[in-house]
C-alpha cells in the first residue's frame, strides 16, 4: 500500500530566466534567454516529489482563481481534494534568476494567495492529516497555520517534518512550531540564522545539532547542496550523506526534491534515516540535471536507475 503524506505549503507560477552570472548592485546585465513560466513553489515541489516517488499525497495549499489544478496538479498524481481556492488574490508567484556560469539561483517571492491560507482551511483538512504518515511544512504559508496543522498531527501520532525556508528575515521560529517538529530540514544557511553557528566544517555541524537537541529536536537534516547532508538520528548519532555527483545544470528545486522524496522511503520509527535520505540525495541529483523547477523533479523509476548505477 503507498505512503499517505500530507504537505502543507506553497503553490508557485515560476517566471525564470536565466543570466550569464549574477549581477552586483547597481549593475545591468542583459541575457537573450527567453524568460520561461513554469509551476513551483516549495510546498508543490514538494508534494509532486512526494508523488513521483509513489507516495498517496495530499495537497493543502491555496491559490488563484485563474489557476488551472486540472493541468498543473493532477498531471502529477496530486490528491487535490485539499487545495483551496482564494477570491481575493492571485496564485503566488517566484520570479527566479539562474547562472549558466554556476547553475545556482536567486529567488524573490510574491506570496499572493500562500498568504491567505487559514488555520480555518487546515480545520476542513483533518481527516487528510490524520490518515498520513507525514505531515511536511515549509515557511511560505502562515505560521499559525503550519501550528495547526502540527497540533493535529502530533495529537494522532503524525509525524512532523519542518523545512524552515525562507527563514524569516529576522531569525528565530515560535518555540511552539519547534515543540510540535520531530523532524527539522534547514539547509545551512537557515540553519545559521536558526542557530547563530555557522557551517564551516564537521565541528559546527555538530554544534548546530546539539543546539538543536537542547531545544528538544531529536532528528535533525541539513542539506549542504553538492556536498551532500549531515543528518542527527533520534540516538544523538551524527554523520553525512554524500551527494551523488552529477553536472548541476539548474538547483532551483533540489532541496524540495530532496525533502519530498525522502518522506516516501522513511518509516515512521525513523529507524532507516540514512536510507531515506540517500533516496532523497538520487532524486535530488536527477533534478538538478536538467533545467525548471516541477518539471525537473524524478519519477520513482529514474531514481531507482541512479541507485542502481551507484551500487557497484
Amino acid at each position: 500500500m503507498p505512503k499517505i503524506v500530507t504537505i502543507l505549503g506553497s503553490t508557485n507560477i515560476d517566471r525564470v530566466v536565466k543570466v550569464p552570472r549574477f549581477a552586483t548592485s547597481g549593475e545591468t546585465l542583459t541575457t537573450d534567454q527567453h524568460v520561461v513560466t513554469m509551476m513551483g513553489g516549495k510546498g508543490l515541489n514538494q508534494g509532486v516529489a512526494a508523488a513521483r516517488s509513489g507516495a498517496t499525497t495530499h495537497m493543502i495549499t491555496k491559490v488563484g482563481p485563474e489557476f488551472d489544478i486540472e493541468k498543473n496538479m493532477k498531471s502529477s498524481n496530486l490528491d487535490t481534494s485539499c487545495v483551496v481556492i482564494s477570491e481575493e488574490s492571485q496564485t503566488g508567484q517566484a520570479y527566479i534568476t539562474v547562472s549558466e556560469e554556476t547553475g545556482d539561483n536567486i529567488i524573490y517571492i510574491y506570496a499572493g494567495a500562500n498568504a491567505e491560507l487559514s488555520v480555518e482551511d487546515v480545520h476542513a483538512q483533518v481527516s487528510a492529516i490524520t490518515e498520513s504518515a507525514f505531515v511536511v511544512a515549509q515557511l511560505e504559508t502562515p505560521i499559525a497555520t503550519t501550528i495547526e496543522a502540527f497540533k493535529i498531527a502530533r495529537q494522532h501520532g503524525v509525524t512532523t517534518v519542518l523545512n524552515p525556508a525562507p527563514m524569516p528575515e529576522k531569525g528565530g521560529l515560535p518555540e511552539e512550531l519547534l515543540a510540535l517538529t520531530d523532524i527539522i530540514a534547514p539547509n545551512e544557511h537557515e540553519s545559521y540564522l536558526l542557530t547563530g553557528i555557522e557551517i564551516s566544517d564537521r565541528a559546527s555541524m555538530e554544534a548546530n545539532a546539539k543546539y538543536y537537541a537542547e531545544l528538544g529536536l531529536k532528528t535533525v537534516i541539513i542539506t549542504l547542496g553538492s556536498q551532500g547532508s549531515f543528518y542527527m538520528n533520534k540516538d544523538g548519532h551524527c554523520d553525512i550523506v554524500p551527494a551523488f555527483k552529477t553536472h548541476a545544470v539548474d538547483t532551483t528545486a533540489a532541496g524540495d526534491t530532496f525533502i519530498g522524496a525522502l518522506v516516501t522511503r522513511l518509516n515512521p520509527t525513523l529507524d532507516n534515516l540514512v536510507e531515506a535520505m540517500t533516496y532523497g540525495a538520487a532524486a535530488s541529483s536527477v533534478t538538478v540535471s536538467r533545467p525548471g523547477a516541477q518539471d525537473s523533479i524524478p519519477v520513482e523509476d529514474e531514481v531507482r536507475v541512479v541507485l542502481e548505477a551507484h551500487q557497484d
